[in-house]
């Protein structure tokens, strides 16, 4: 049985590990609550608070007003993105207030000594941001508005990133962004296009990035994903994904 306070510094691990491979354009504190807004680009990790202590509940009427005001001048929803970190008690008010839930999430991580990489194909990361920016908006099926913002947001990644992308003649299949940081990496973005799924391509480009990885000394590998997409939980468990904890997002009333 882990300690609930290892538990938690796991989750602050892999938490403040996920600010620095996606970071938000503009970054306020309200003692440990992280305010992170990006005008460029509508991610929710990137137009979010994001609350770091269970104990820090002061205040909270107050300081969620504040915390409207920032999103407000950003045009965006205020949205809180509730982790372990964030405690009973921060849930308990947003269920007095009406507060909705949605989207919920899985973080889950391989030890990449466990990873079945010694057989995956070896990969060059693209050095192009506008060639792979281009190839994940085509895979995603995305809107082109967001090419921009996305750009920006790689550009701004401080950590070795690996840029992948699996491509058959111009047309890109899959892609994902792999972002080393000390003995993690994470994974992010990955997607494979509408017309080519369940052909193995995800599965692919996931070992490929994974073995680039170890290569480069990475111990382990952590993802995000979605609790409803039963197909992206299904690939990475076959590979060795296992749990570590869940997020949610929550809104006010008519955000």
């Amino acid at each position: 049985m882990i300690h609930p306070s290892e538990r938690l510094a796991a989750v602050r691990r892999y938490e403040a590990a996920g600010f620095r491979a996606w970071p938000a354009a503009a970054v306020h504190y309200d003692g440990t609550w992280v305010i992170r807004l990006t005008a460029g680009h509508p991610a929710k990790r990137l137009n979010s608070v994001n609350p770091l202590d269970p104990g820090d509940v002061a205040s909270i009427a107050e300081r969620v007003g504040r915390a409207a005001r920032r999103f407000e001048a950003y045009g965006r929803p205020l949205t809180f993105r509730v982790s372990p970190l964030s405690g009973p008690e921060l849930s308990a008010h947003f269920d007095a207030e009406g507060w909705s839930r949605f989207d919920e999430s899985l973080v889950m991580r391989l030890p990449l000594a466990e990873a079945p990489v010694d057989q995956a194909l070896d990969q060059i990361p693209l050095k192009d941001i506008g060639r792979f920016v281009s190839a994940a908006l085509k895979v995603q099926g995305a809107d082109l508005s967001l090419r921009a913002g996305l750009s920006e947001l790689i550009g701004a990644i401080q950590p070795e990133t690996g840029l992948f992308a699996m491509e058959r003649g111009d047309e890109p299949l899959a892609t994902m962004i792999c972002v080393h940081d000390s003995d993690l990496v994470g994974l992010f973005e990955v997607a494979t296009h509408v017309a080519e799924r369940r052909q193995g391509h995800g599965r692919k480009l996931l070992l490929s990035a994974l073995k680039w990885a170890r290569l480069r000394g990475a111990r382990e590998a952590w993802l995000q994903v979605e609790a409803a997409n039963e197909p992206a939980l299904a690939l990475y468990g076959s590979l060795g994904f296992t749990e570590v904890y869940r997020y949610h997002y929550r809104r006010p009333p008519g955000a």
